[in-house]
């Protein structure tokens, strides 16, 4: 027969290990339903396409010469894969909005929204990517 205290801090121990493997299940639960990921515009452009929420992330780059702004704040503009081949449609945005500072033709982009009925990809927010050796430009002053 086995010593009592020895029954006693099995018990615990198992009880620990649970609730700790309850936890780490419930952490990587949440985690996993919070990551957002983007679909790229040739997949969205895609017939049978079907977004999960609808609200969702696409990300791309800039076609050049596609930006076009008018009244300020409303924008739009072609976004392509970052590996875009010649059978890749580009993905028609509109926003209503200030665009970030580093945003620009030729450059990385995630937009959210939707898409609306005729395929265009209405974007409620857009976020600009740069590459890890992004450098800020210096103040002309030099201050």
């Amino acid at each position: 027969m086995a010593p009592p205290k020895r029954n006693k801090r099995l018990a615990v121990f198992f009880g620990c290990a649970l609730l700790a493997i309850t936890g780490v299940t419930l952490l990587v639960t949440a985690l996993r339903s919070n990551t957002q990921f983007f679909h790229s515009p040739s997949a969205v452009t895609q017939s049978g396409f079907v977004p999960k929420s609808e609200v969702f992330r696409v990300g791309g780059l800039v076609l050049p010469g596609s930006f076009v702004s008018s009244s300020g704040t409303s924008h739009k503009f072609e976004v392509a894969d970052f590996e875009a081949t010649d059978d890749d449609k580009p993905l028609l945005v509109l926003y209503d909005g200030v665009l970030p500072d580093l945003f620009g033709e030729g450059e990385g982009v995630v937009v959210s929204g939707s898409l609306d009925a005729d395929g265009k990809f209405i974007a409620a927010k857009v976020l600009a990517k740069h590459d890890n050796e992004y450098v800020p430009k210096l103040p002309e002053n030099g201050s």
